[in-house]
């Protein structure tokens, strides 16, 4: 089963559930080697271990995609412990992978989105995060952190109010609402003296 969870802040990375090996995942196209069920086990190994040992679940990661390349949580899940290291193009090229192998699926992009943010690379992180949405319209963490990039960069638009405005009614988490509601406000005002202001 590959479950979903969140880590990190404000902005969640989302983990994918469902040294390296010395073949290591990137040696050749991984077809030659691969053992789609050896992979699956020792990724579940890494997800028991993943929130107390991070070395050995980046360990038992790599070792997993050097048994099947194509594991897209796999990739996710590595890249989520590389960002949490700082490591943003290692990261970023994790999470390119796993986006690839998973099409169906938002979390890498909204992943990817946040370590192109971190990165200083706001317009793109941008595009990554709506491409999310285009995956999984409405997804509320690909929402939330559209929304947070462009407030923070003060690159909104026509739609950001209305994007605060949906996080303020569906999110459950007090510190997100309060967020949400003080930058609707805030733009919201905004509006309205510049629309006063108007000749």
């Amino acid at each position: 089963m590959r479950c979903l969870r969140y880590a990190i802040g404000l902005l969640s990375l989302t983990l994918l559930a469902g040294c390296g090996s010395a073949r290591g995942p990137y040696s050749d196209d991984g077809s030659q080697h691969r053992d789609i069920a050896k992979a699956e086990r020792i990724y579940q190994e890494a997800l028991a271990v993943i929130d107390d040992d991070a070395t050995a679940a980046e360990k038992l990661l790599r070792d997993a995609m050097g048994f099947d390349l194509y594991h897209g949580p796999a990739h996710n899940n590595l890249g989520v412990l590389l960002l949490k290291q700082g490591r943003l193009y290692d990261a970023a090229e994790e999470f390119e992978w796993a986006r690839k192998l998973l099409p169906g699926f938002p979390e890498p992009r909204v992943n990817l989105a946040i370590t192109l943010e971190r990165g200083g690379k706001h317009a793109d992180a941008i595009d990554a995060a709506r491409t999310a949405l285009e995956v999984r319209p409405g997804h509320l963490v690909a929402l939330q952190t559209l929304t947070y990039i462009q407030v923070n960069q003060a690159m909104t638009d026509e739609q950001t109010v209305a994007n605060l405005d949906s996080i303020v009614a569906r999110t459950v988490d007090p510190l997100w609402r309060s967020w949400a509601e003080m930058h609707r406000d805030r733009l919201q005002q905004a509006d309205r003296l510049q629309t006063l202001l108007q000749p």
